[in-house]
């Protein structure tokens, strides 16, 4: 089994457990000291892009092959002449044609177009403690920075404030906190989507949402995700919260209404239980009947006053894939999320995770060529969104390109994260009286954010920018989570557009899969790039040939 580096020495990295393709650890956990990429790069920015130690150091490479199918096994193309796509008013001079000025704002939608300032969305942060415990700094970031951020699946459900009448949701202050959160700093760039699922069907979430908040929500029909192939899952460790949830209609396990696990709870030979949710769809046997109750759903989403309706599928095969692309034309959805095997999770089974599905390279090439194959028929395609293992600038470039001109977004899932848990972390030192309302995890600073700094203006490189973003009187409304996810995203936007300034795109609309090349020749098989060698191969013999 390919192994992934645990450490870069050039920049400084290290990861705690064993790293994924993301650079992420398999494991990442809410109290880490550091420092992966993704961490630090929530401290220092944009500086990671670059190697340690400048002006007493000299690097190279350590990843010139590649091994298998995956991201890692694209190559960006880059161009000796030319410039595609500067913005009005800047001309192909050199001083023109500089990195700062490539655009890396995008927009998604059929007929109302949302802005993002950066291609990026968040995964689905849903009924998990992670999402609900680090929300306001998810939140208020993912505002700050102008992306959109999804609301996942089952938040009623386990909200134990929620007032649940005839079955219908009255009232969710959790709900609310989440969506009210994003919009105290929403500037109308990115988004807040709400997820929906069969027990938010039945709870009434949707007519929750548009009576109290019209169509500001976008609604987000769940097919699955890529970390698993049943429904979503949440750990309690209570006996009083397992028998709420399994009153709201959650299925439970074990169950706690049985005297004989209830002995066993009492013993402490059991110490939590999992809800999870149903699986969508168990009524239908054909495609054309999930055509027909998917139309028919939508048709009722825009009937409520929903004009922003997207669709999340995950790693099934082929057929899913297409439906999933079909129907979201049909239907005029907004955008389509298509999530690879290999996806992050909050809790699903391990071995389900590690072996069902479809991995998110093999699936995104086939995402653009059913895209491909409806583009030459009379259906609008969807704008899509890619998810599956991403973390960083390249990983935005490749995804992108492979799924151009269809892919507008990256989803991201766990790495955004992160920097809500080193935020509260370091906010909770700073901050000890709110300490276990932040769920801060570090009484002092470890080493390794002292490195960056001592105090809050010095350890975060994006503390003054959002300052003057939000004011210096509202800086202490401001999560820190949200300062480093301010910083994260700072460094994923500038790497990101210094790879396009190389391939000589200075807008997202002009990447495209020429940008692109496979570093091995499965990988060219598999995704329909051409071999390093091979791409621009026939050009090179004409130059040669002294026809240029």
């Amino acid at each position: 089994m390919f192994q992934w580096p645990k450490t870069n020495d050039a920049l400084g990295t290290v990861n705690r457990g064993e790293p994924c393709e993301s650079g992420l650890c398999t494991l990442c956990t809410a109290d880490c000291k550091g420092k992966c990429e993704t961490w630090l790069s929530c401290l220092i920015g944009r500086k990671l892009l670059y190697p340690r130690s400048f002006g007493r150091t000299t690097s190279g490479s350590g990843n010139v092959s590649a091994v298998g199918v995956g991201y890692h096994a694209l190559r960006i193309q880059g161009y000796a002449y030319g410039a595609h796509g500067l913005p009005s008013g800047l001309s192909n001079d050199p001083d023109d044609c500089i990195f700062p000025n490539v655009s890396v704002e995008t927009e998604f939608g059929a007929e109302v177009k949302t802005r993002c300032r950066l291609p990026i969305m968040t995964g689905a942060l849903g009924s998990t403690f992670v999402a609900a415990d680090y929300w306001n700094s998810f939140a208020v970031g993912a505002a700050l920075c102008g992306f959109p951020i999804v609301v996942g699946e089952n938040v009623v459900g386990v909200d134990k404030e929620a007032q649940i009448v005839n079955g219908k949701v009255t009232t969710s202050p959790e709900l609310d906190r989440r969506i009210d959160s994003f919009f105290r700093y929403y500037d109308g760039y990115g988004a807040i989507i709400v997820q929906l699922n069969v027990e938010d069907t039945r709870n009434g979430v949707a007519e929750y949402l548009i009576k109290k908040y019209g169509d500001r929500v976008i609604i987000e029909l769940k097919w699955g995700q890529g970390a698993k192939d049943i429904g979503g899952e949440i750990q309690v460790t209570t006996l009083e919260y397992a028998l709420f949830l399994k009153k709201r209609g959650y299925v439970v396990d074990p169950d706690p209404g049985d005297p004989v696990v209830q002995e066993a709870f009492k013993n402490r030979a059991i110490t939590s239980f999992a809800r999870h949710s149903r699986l969508g769809a168990t009524n239908l046997d054909s495609a054309a009947q999930v055509r027909e109750e998917f139309l028919t759903s939508v048709a009722y989403l825009r009937q409520l006053g929903f004009k922003r309706i997207s669709l999340k599928t995950g790693a099934y095969g082929m057929e899913a894939l297409a439906l999933a692309i079909r129907l979201s034309a049909e239907a005029g959805l907004d955008l389509l999320t298509v999530d690879g095997a290999g996806g992050g999770t909050g809790m699903s089974p391990w071995n389900m995770m590690e072996h069902w599905g479809i991995p998110s390279l093999t699936l995104h090439a086939k995402t653009y060529e059913y895209c491909a194959l409806l583009a030459q028929g009379d259906q609008q395609v969807p704008d899509i969104s890619l998810a599956g293992g991403f973390a960083r600038e390249d990983h935005l470039f490749k995804a992108l390109a492979l799924g151009a001109p269809y892919a507008k977004l990256v989803c991201m899932g766990r790495a955004p994260m992160i920097a809500g848990f080193l935020g509260n972390n370091i906010q909770g030192v700073f901050q000890p009286d709110n300490r276990a309302e932040l769920k801060g995890s570090w009484e002092e600073l470890p080493t390794t954010v002292k490195e960056a700094g001592i105090y809050p203006e010095e350890i975060f490189a994006g503390w003054e920018s959002v300052k003057k973003k939000v004011g210096a009187a509202e800086m202490k409304n401001i999560p820190f989570g949200a300062v480093a996810m301010y910083g994260y995203a700072d460094k994923l936007a500038c790497g990101l557009q210094q790879f396009m300034a190389g391939a000589r795109k200075f807008n997202l609309t002009e990447i495209c899969r020429d940008d692109l090349m496979a570093a091995n020749r499965e990988t060219a098989a598999e995704t329909g790039l051409p071999f390093m060698t091979t791409a621009q191969d026939d050009t090179a013999r004409q130059i040669i040939a002294g026809k240029f």
